[in-house]
């Protein structure tokens, strides 16, 4: 079983910067995929960026390309998201989720563990 515990959300204005981090326990990460969702008030979660073990290459959403980046340090067992240019519309809660296998996915329902999500809000 693998615990997820997200941080580094908050307020922030357009334009700025965070990190989330996101912390494995129980069991490592391992060869697990990882990635990372959001959900909006009174919408879907969607997914947001994804990387797995074998493939460093990571996947993202349109909507956060070139502004968002996910990075993984397996020794640390966490993940991260780099978010940077902050717009209102990605103001949401993001969680972490891991996927029991090595490659990544972007559809919420092949991930296995999630964790209990880090609100981002983002004043324009």
């Amino acid at each position: 079983q693998v615990q997820l515990v997200e941080s580094g959300g908050g307020l922030v204005q357009a334009g700025d910067s965070l990190r989330l981090s996101c912390v494995a326990s129980g069991r490592t990460f391992g060869t697990y995929a990882v990635a990372w969702f959001r959900q909006a008030p009174g919408k879907d979660r969607e997914f947001v960026a994804t990387i797995s073990y074998i493939v460093s290459t990571p996947y993202y959403a349109d909507s956060v390309k070139g502004r968002f980046t996910i990075s993984r340090d397996n020794a640390k067992d966490t993940v991260y998201l780099q978010m940077n240019s902050l717009k209102p519309e990605d103001t949401a809660v993001y969680y972490c989720a891991a996927r029991v296998h090595t490659y990544y996915s972007t559809r919420e329902y092949d991930y296995d563990y999630w964790g209990q999500g880090t609100q981002v809000t983002v004043s324009s």
